[in-house]
C-alpha cells in the first residue's frame, strides 16, 4: 500500500498524490465515484465478509468492468483502509458527554456497536491502517475527553489504547459467536441445550469444583453472562473504567482552592 496514494484517496485529493491513476477516454463512467465504490465494498464485505472482497465483486452491483474500479481505488489495500475510515464516520458525537467517563462509555459503546455492524471491521481497529479525516475526528474527540482528566499526553494515549483493546477483544467475541450461529443455524441457547447434556456425562465434575460450581449455578446458560454475543460487554467496561478512574485518581492531585476562589466562596 502506497501511503502517499492512500493517504490521497483517504481525504479525497490528488494534491499528495505523484502518480494519479490515468482515466480512460472511453467507457462506461455511470457517475462512478471513490465514495461508490466504497460503499459497494462495505456492502459486500458486510454480507459476505472481507475475505470475499475482491475488484471484481465490488464492481458487479456497480454495473462496471474490473478495470474502472481500479480508475477509483488503485488497489484491494487501500480500499479496504477506505471502509474502515468510511464506517468510522458512524462513531457517535462526544459532545454531550458531561465527563470523561461518560464520553468512553459512548465511544465504547460506538465502536461495539459499529463492529457489530459490520465484522470485518473489529480485527482492523488496532492495525496500521492511515488515518483518514473520520479516524481522525474520533480520535481527537476521545484524546480531548481523557485529557479533560489532567493525565499526561502519554497516559491520555494509553488510556485510550486500553479502552480499544477491551472493545476489540469483546467485539471480536461478539462476531465469532455471531459468525458461529449463521454457519452452524444455531443460537446459542440451541447450542447448549444440545451439548450441555453431553458434556455433563463426559465430565467428572468431582475433579473439576470450580467450574461445578459456576456450572450448576446456570450462567452458562444465559448468554449475556459471559459465552454468548454480548460476552459479558457492560459488565467488563465498567470494570476497566473503574480501574481508568482509580489510576486518575492516584495521579491526578485534586484541586485546591486557590485565594480568589475562597474569596468567592467567603
Amino acid at each position: 500500500m502506497d501511503p502517499a496514494r492512500t493517504l490521497a484517496l483517504l481525504w479525497r485529493t490528488r494534491d499528495t498524490d505523484p502518480t494519479p491513476p490515468a482515466r480512460p477516454a472511453r467507457g462506461p463512467r455511470q457517475g462512478l465515484t471513490v465514495d461508490r465504490v466504497v460503499r459497494a465494498a462495505i456492502d459486500l464485505a458486510d454480507a459476505e465478509g472481507l475475505a470475499a472482497l475482491s475488484m471484481r465483486r465490488v464492481a458487479e452491483p456497480l454495473g462496471v468492468s474490473t478495470m474502472s474500479i481500479y480508475t477509483y481505488v488503485p488497489g484491494r489495500a487501500e480500499l479496504v483502509n477506505c471502509m474502515l475510515d468510511e464506517v468510522l464516520g458512524e462513531s457517535p458525537s462526544l459532545a454531550g458527554a458531561a465527563h470523561w467517563r461518560e464520553a468512553l462509555e459512548i465511544y465504547a459503546r460506538g465502536s461495539r456497536d459499529i463492529a457489530r455492524r459490520h465484522p470485518w471491521a473489529a480485527p482492523l481497529f488496532s492495525s496500521r491502517m492511515l488515518m483518514g479525516p473520520h479516524e481522525t475526528a474520533v480520535w481527537d474527540a476521545v484524546l480531548g475527553a481523557v485529557a479533560t482528566t489532567g493525565l499526561s499526553e502519554r497516559d491520555t494515549l494509553t488510556v485510550v489504547h486500553l479502552v480499544n483493546g477491551y472493545v476489540r477483544g469483546a467485539a471480536q467475541q461478539s462476531a465469532d459467536a455471531e459468525g458461529d450461529e449463521r454457519r452452524s443455524g444455531l443460537s446459542y441457547q440451541e447450542w447448549y441445550e444440545q451439548s450441555g447434556p453431553l458434556l455433563e456425562r463426559l465430565i467428572p465434575f468431582s475433579r473439576y469444583p470450580s467450574l461445578t460450581r459456576v456450572w450448576l449455578s446456570g450462567v452458562f446458560e444465559e448468554p449475556g453472562a459471559g459465552l454468548g454475543a454480548d460476552g459479558g460487554f457492560e459488565f467488563g467496561l465498567q470494570r476497566v473504567l473503574d480501574g481508568i478512574e482509580q489510576y486518575v485518581d492516584q495521579r491526578v492531585p485534586p484541586r485546591t482552592p486557590d485565594r480568589k476562589d475562597t474569596l468567592s466562596a467567603g
